[in-house]
């Protein structure tokens, strides 16, 4: 059974991101809110989170992982970035954006498409997600909370609860979150590919 912490989306209280923090650094795998819809997330490094994580969406390597990064600056550890993409990244960073980008060889080659040896990046404007990352010091591997053979996400902590409970080893409570998923940019070509139209609609691409 999962543990189950209301976290103020606004003002987050810090016991509980501590607390949050150490079942992710312990293996635990969390839904937790974002600026589009929940999300599952886990350890950058841990093999066996991913895995569950996995089998909880049914999906394989081939799908696009994200790295949801606190800034800019932790984009460029993980991603390789021209300078073009940054000014992208830039405008259109924090917010409801998933950015397809030539991973580094930070990443672990789990978490990268096995053909295209891509990841995704996020910079996420919610409150929750900065504390836990500003106490994590590093990214959140992680991936929308969409259920096997659902098209939208869950939009409630207490139906993710009657629906993961056992599979979850936290879930963060802050409020109703959206359906819509975040717009995904391809930033591996010569120029920017709109791979879906989401949330984020400031893109500028056509």
């Amino acid at each position: 059974m999962s543990q189950y912490f209301e976290i103020h989306p606004t003002h987050p209280q810090l016991r509980l991101v501590q607390q949050a923090v150490e079942i992710i650094d312990a293996g635990g795998v969390v839904a937790y809110p974002t600026d589009s819809s929940y999300a599952l997330g886990c350890h950058l490094g841990d093999k066996k989170a991913l895995e569950r994580i996995r089998r909880i969406r049914k999906i394989d390597e081939k799908h696009n992982l994200t790295l949801v990064c606190s800034d800019l600056s932790e984009i460029s550890t993980y991603a390789k970035i021209n300078n073009s993409d940054y000014r992208l990244l830039k405008s259109l960073t924090p917010g409801p954006y998933t950015f397809i980008l030539n991973a580094t060889h930070e990443v672990p080659r789990r978490l990268m498409h096995p053909k295209r040896r891509t990841i995704g990046i996020r910079v996420v404007d919610h409150a929750v997600v900065r504390a836990l990352l500003d106490e994590l010091r590093q990214p959140l591997m992680s991936t929308s909370l969409i259920l096997p053979g659902d098209s939208m996400p869950l939009t409630e902590a207490d139906e993710i609860r009657d629906a993961l409970d056992r599979q979850l080893d936290l879930i963060i409570d802050s409020g109703h979150c959206g359906i819509e998923p975040t717009t995904v940019i391809d930033l591996t070509g010569d120029t920017p590919r709109l791979v879906r139209e989401g949330m984020g609609r400031d893109h500028g691409l056509d």
